[in-house]
């Protein structure tokens, strides 16, 4: 039986922290199936860690919808979240209504996840009076990276913090079942945990939160590159698959590989049937 959001709530109450992390296809979905994670979000990250884009912003919604569809349907216990892509939400409530209806219908996901704080607030309040679980992501928002001019912490100073926690409490009075906070100074990220009654998902934002999400192939060392501050890596799986390519590469161009054990074999009348035969494959007359 999958997780819920009534389960994500019963888990903040009872002070149970709730783990979750991204995933976008059937192995990273399995591993996080296996591990007992609580939630999965197919986000938008799939534009920097499976695409190679510099931002989550050529992210289009059939992408998260493919995505999530694999995820979906290789995992049965944590609660799956798509994230809402660039511009498929900011028009207007209707817009935002019609594209999460997809993401729940063609994607299967359970929640949808956009990008918001006090701005947003009607547009989630009319998405979920339509039926759509909403968890909203306030802070540092990957999506316009632009407009705050690069991945940067958000609410260090006094304006900024008090922003963050009218978008907070703006997002909890909508409707939202949770909020993700990125990229907060832990202070504020527990502050604002102490003051909403759903629970706070954290990505940089410390450890006073609700619950923490990570980015997949920064928990394994996926991808060579800078590794973000919030992150932790738990096994260095990249440089292990670099080492192995290396090594594979290596055996093919020295026919080391593959060996009689990676080959099949064939009935010895057969082969030599084949040889006494002309080119063609036929017997020679």
């Amino acid at each position: 039986m999958r997780t819920t959001i009534r389960d994500f709530q019963k888990m903040r109450v009872e002070n149970q922290p709730i783990a979750m992390v991204t995933a976008y296809d059937a192995m990273s979905a399995q591993v996080a199936e296996a591990a007992g994670v609580h939630g999965v979000l197919v986000g938008d990250s799939v534009g920097m860690v499976v695409q190679g884009q510099d931002t989550p912003i050529p992210v289009r919604l059939e992408h998260i919808i493919y995505h999530a569809s694999i995820v979906v349907r290789l995992t049965q216990a944590p609660l799956v979240v798509g994230d809402m892509p660039f511009l498929t939400y900011n028009i207007s409530p209707e817009q935002a209504i019609a594209n999460a209806g997809r993401l729940l219908q063609e994607g299967g996901v359970g929640a949808i996840k956009l990008e918001g704080g006090e701005f947003l607030a009607p547009t989630i309040r009319r998405m979920v009076e339509t039926g759509i679980p909403v968890m909203a992501h306030i802070g540092l928002m990957p999506q316009s990276v632009h407009k705050m001019g690069g991945m940067r912490v958000q609410g260090k100073d006094l304006d900024t913090a008090r922003q963050l926690l009218r978008d907070a409490v703006a997002v909890e009075e909508a409707g939202a079942f949770a909020v993700v906070l990125e990229g907060v100074p832990a202070p504020l990220g527990q502050l604002i945990t102490e003051r909403l009654h759903i629970p706070t998902i954290g990505i940089g934002a410390g450890p006073h939160c609700s619950g923490q999400i990570q980015v997949f192939h920064d928990l394994f060392g996926l991808l060579e590159g800078h590794m973000p501050k919030h992150a932790k890596l738990y096994a260095q799986l990249g440089t292990l698959m670099r080492e192995g390519m290396a090594a594979y590469v290596h055996e093919v161009q020295t026919r080391e590989f593959p060996t009689q054990e990676n080959s099949f074999t064939m009935k010895d009348d057969v082969l030599t049937a084949l040889r006494a035969n002309g080119a063609d494959g036929r017997a020679d007359r």
